[in-house]
């Protein structure tokens, strides 16, 4: 809706490589866990009452609830996905995938339990196989990374109820990561909304990983 793009081929999420193609919608999700933002809305439909602040409590708790487990789970599917598209040989291994225990290493660094001898998880594992996420699943978690970067640019306006400095912010994440498509690199996108290249600091904080400085 916000694109600056003249050319329908690069114009909104067009053209995006699929590193940043989630970015936008993912940056939008932090905004429910900012109370004032989570407040001008959450409310009864009939009466009005707003959302009971225990309620919110238990909001902000399930955030972080098993991030780690689930941060692992994504690194573990996203490194098998890369290893099916990039390294594994079936014609070199006709007994099958699971027989030759190809991802017993992929296992054994991405999983906490292995595992069970008769999992077959990749029956299951559409996004790779007919889901258009071939050698991609990885962008789900890097595009996670990107979103929570931005969105860390509005975190001190937003605690200081600054209104204007949350403005000013984002018009500038409007002109760039909004409005620029897929004309330009999303490396180069980011940078010119952020001032620099993504860091995972801000992810590994919203999901209670590391502690805020």
């Amino acid at each position: 809706m916000l694109t600056a793009g003249n050319d329908t081929l690069t114009s909104g999420i067009r053209g995006i490589e699929w590193d940043a193609v989630e970015l936008p919608s993912q940056f939008m999700e932090n905004f429910v866990y900012d109370e004032p933002t989570l407040y001008s809305f959450a409310k009864h439909w009939e009466t009005g009452e707003p959302l009971p602040k225990d309620m919110y409590e238990k909001l902000l708790a399930a955030r972080t609830y098993r991030a780690g487990t689930q941060t692992l789970r994504q690194v573990h599917l996203a490194t098998t996905d890369l290893f099916l598209h990039s390294k594994y040989d079936a014609a070199a291994h006709p007994e099958g995938i699971y027989a030759s225990g190809a991802l017993a290493p992929i296992d054994k660094a991405a999983t906490v339990l292995p595992p069970l001898p008769e999992d077959r998880f990749l029956a299951s594992f559409l996004h790779i196989f007919a889901g258009g996420y071939s050698a991609g699943y990885y962008s789900y978690l890097f595009a996670e990374l990107m979103s929570a970067d931005a969105f860390s640019a509005f975190e001190d306006a937003l605690a200081a109820k600054d209104e204007a400095a949350v403005r000013t912010t984002g018009h500038r994440f409007r002109d760039t990561v909004l409005a620029s498509g897929g004309g330009t690199p999303p490396g180069e996108v980011f940078a010119a909304f952020r001032g620099r290249a993504p860091t995972v600091d801000a992810m590994l904080r919203h999901k209670g990983l590391v502690h805020a400085s």
